[in-house]
């Protein structure tokens, strides 16, 4: 007899209770010993009245054929699964035909569903490359200057996907400094999926072992409330600057561990004479810096001197590099972590986006495979975050980690899995290089911002209403589930795999895609290539159907705690690290070579385009901060009773400090008007002494609004922050995002018009 039903997503997994074909209830499975809230929000989003009943085509789209177009101001009408694959399929060929496969964007960035088979975007790029490919996207939004500064300062992203495990710090640590916190929220949920959520309980073992911590953050509440922390509320986008002078004290005041920069890095000569200001005449000292973050020389001398006295651990959370160079962040965190020398040491050393997912929780030892994308022929990509200027300068050239790029003209955008009109800046600039290409074509299950900005929009099925199989994609989690399907799917939905293998055999690449599987035939073979690679490293799993019978397969951690680059502190000879010199890089010969002016070839203060110690803070003289959402997953589960009740006068809150609002006039629970140079939105107005002057905080994720549908000048009614910041990369080596790097002003709004993202589009009855 098989075990109830399990649905996994990637916040948590539930037990779906069902009566009468629908959804009445989620039960967190017995093991997470921290359940997130949100997760109810699914009940609701599965029988929304926002789910897109049948395929839809923009009725423009429909009328004049492919073309640019006002996307998002108009109405779709409904068709038939036969005629939506037929007119996808001829697109695709009609695109690549004439002007080649590098005219289709499917980069398709997102998070899409936690999920193996039924993976959106693994199944849309194999459909792609099996008729010649596509232009792809690289890199990620949450830590897009990392991942390009770590791999020429430390060899590799082991300290984003394998940082030190928790027990290590929680054994050993003495002091954590924490650059942008360590908030609780950000372990709701992980890539692929989160079955148990640990990193709570890591935390809290932390806070009753009375490990001193320090946060630096505008935000007092980006560290819980049992830490007791020692807060020190910089000004944004200032942390490189804060950590030039730690450094600088360290050296000063002979602190620092001569002989681990010596043994173990290269090129500290080459940065020395920027910190001690020989080279430039201002050395990077804390009186220096407290002009700079507007916290006190004496308290950063004082914590330099702490951190050399104990096992210190210094984080930065992704938010830190999501600025303006926020590659010089990391490479400064990277710095100060070998001037106090302890990189290798069980709970020391330094570790980036602590708090986020499922990082520092104990790794299991496998990973478990997707059904295979293949490989992309035509090798074409952009950065992810360019995504606006590539379709605005069709044959531009864009600078990226040493290479010139070059635009494709895009032609068709098919985008699965993801929002961009959540993730992506300067939602303005985006809309208006979003109406240029022929075509747009979206898969999604609501009505969501992209699905009203498409022109083909084919509904998918969601995680409770298809078999799959699914895991933490970064090994992050101890599950391996069976996600079985609940219900049947909601009105003419389909599961992804079903979809693409029929758009594959209408393009005569049908048999090549699905290798003669049907969805379940791909869920036992991904199942047993998951098995075999247990069996390599000495796990055993059950076979496929015991295991589907159970529900889920618990797999063994490793027993003993990791502590990243110890083997490098070790054996520094024999155990090289990924860069040129095999050590840490303080200074780049590779960077330099690159000649960026944004980025120096080694860790510098630069001032960002956007902040408080700026010309342009007299006309908008607060930062805005955007994080992640307590209530839900980016913009995912907005309609969910958990989000819907945390909005302020049916609003996304806006955090302000009470000096702020006095200032202006403002009162609890009003309406406010936020404005930048790129456009505005209105928000529901929280006063909290959680956040330091000269700073509002908004969450991301609130569904995109306009009051003029269609136009790029519109107010964002809702509050979605991404209408207000800037949309340039963080510079030419990552080109990442930099939505932290954002001047505001806010202001009262009397008559505020009424929310509408939560109503349908305009339907058309179909002509024939």
């Amino acid at each position: 007899m098989n075990a109830p039903p399990l649905t996994y997503t990637h916040w948590g997994l539930y037990h779906p209770q069902v009566a009468a074909g629908r959804v009445v209830g989620l039960v967190p499975f017995a093991a997470d010993p921290h359940p997130v809230a949100f997760g109810a929000s699914l009940i609701d989003a599965v029988h929304s009245p926002l789910r897109i009943s049948q395929p839809m085509v923009r009725e423009g789209w429909l009328k004049n054929g492919p073309g640019p177009g006002k996307r998002g101001g108009e109405a779709f009408v409904p068709v038939s699964w036969d005629r939506a694959l037929g007119l996808v399929a001829d697109e695709v060929e009609r695109v690549r035909s004439r002007h080649g496969n590098t005219s289709i964007y499917a980069g398709s960035y997102g998070w899409g569903s936690a999920s193996t088979v039924h993976n959106p975007r693994q199944l849309l790029h194999r459909y792609l490359n099996l008729l010649g490919g596509f232009t792809d996207g690289v890199g990620n939004y949450s830590a897009g200057a990392a991942f390009y500064i770590l791999p020429h300062v430390v060899g590799s992203l082991e300290s984003i996907v394998m940082p030190t495990d928790w027990r290590s710090i929680v054994q050993h640590t003495e002091l954590l400094v924490a650059f942008g916190g360590l908030a609780p929220k950000n372990s709701q949920a992980d890539l692929g999926g989160a079955a148990v959520h640990e990193t709570p309980m890591y935390l809290e073992q932390l806070a009753r072992r009375g490990v001193e911590c320090v946060l630096i953050s505008p935000l007092r509440d980006d560290m819980g409330a049992d830490f007791k922390a020692h807060w020190l509320p910089a000004r944004p986008n200032t942390d490189t600057a804060f950590m030039l002078a730690l450094a600088h004290t360290l050296y000063a005041e002979n602190l620092w561990d001569r002989d681990f920069v010596a043994r173990y890095c290269a090129g500290f000569e080459k940065f020395l004479p920027y910190l001690t200001g020989t080279r430039d005449g201002q050395p990077k000292d804390a009186n220096w810096a407290a002009a700079i973050t507007e916290v006190p020389a004496d308290d950063i001398r004082a914590l330099a001197r702490r951190m050399a006295q104990k096992r210190t651990l210094i984080n930065c959370s992704l938010s830190v590099q999501r600025q303006h160079h926020g590659e010089q962040a990391y490479w400064a965190l990277v710095m100060l972590a070998a001037m106090v020398g302890q990189i290798g040491l069980p709970g020391g050393g330094f570790g980036c986006g602590y708090g986020t997912g499922g990082a520092g929780v104990p790794r299991r030892h496998f990973p478990v495979p997707r059904l295979p994308a293949g490989r992309n022929p035509t090798g074409a990509y952009i950065p992810v975050a360019r995504i606006s200027d590539m379709l605005l300068n069709p044959g531009g050239e864009c600078q990226f980690n040493g290479e010139t790029l070059h635009y494709p003209d895009t032609r068709l955008v098919y985008w699965v899995g993801g929002n961009p009109f959540h993730h992506h800046q300067d939602l303005g600039k985006l809309l208006r290089g979003w109406q240029r290409p022929d075509t747009v074509v979206v898969h999604d299950a609501w009505w969501t911002p992209i699905a009203r900005h498409a022109d083909i929009v084919l509904p998918c099925a969601t995680a409770l209403e298809r078999d799959d199989l699914s895991s933490a994609t970064l090994l992050s989690d101890r599950y391996i589930a069976a996600n079985r399907a609940a219900i049947v799917p909601i009105g003419q939905s389909r599961p992804e795999f079903d979809i693409f293998a029929a758009l594959a055999e209408r393009s005569g690449v049908g048999a090549a895609f699905t290798e003669g599987r049907d969805a379940a035939g791909w869920l036992r073979h991904v199942y047993e290539e998951a098995r075999a690679g247990a069996a390599r490293m000495h796990v055993e799993l059950p076979d496929f159907d015991t295991f589907w019978q159970a529900g889920y397969v618990e797999v063994p951690a490793h027993t003993q705690p990791h502590v990243m680059l110890a083997g490098f502190r070790a054996h520094p000879d024999t155990q090289r690290l990924g860069t040129p010199s095999g050590r840490i890089e303080l200074y780049s010969e590779t960077i330099a070579g690159f000649g960026y002016a944004d980025c120096p070839p080694h860790p510098t203060w630069l001032e960002p385009a956007e902040w408080l110690g700026s010309p342009l803070a007299a006309k908008y003289p607060l930062h805005l901060v955007t994080n992640q959402p307590r209530t839900r997953l980016h913009s995912q589960l907005d309609m969910g009773r958990v989000s819907q009740a945390s909005k302020i006068a049916g609003r996304e809150p806006l955090w302000m400090h009470p000096d702020d609002a006095a200032g202006r006039g403002l009162t609890e629970g009003g309406v406010v008007r936020v404005e930048s140079p790129r456009g505005a939105c209105l928000a529901g107005l929280h006063i909290t002494t959680l956040i330091r002057p000269g700073v509002v905080q908004m969450a991301t994720g609130a569904w995109y609004d306009p009051d003029a549908p269609g136009n790029p000048d519109s107010l964002c009614k809702h509050g979605n922050p991404n209408v207000l910041t800037l949309d340039i990369g963080s510079s030419a080596l990552a080109q990442a995002p930099i939505s932290q790097t954002t001047l505001v002003e806010v202001s009262r709004c009397d008559n505020p018009p009424p929310v509408t993202a939560m109503q349908l589009p305009p339907i058309r009855p179909p002509a024939d």
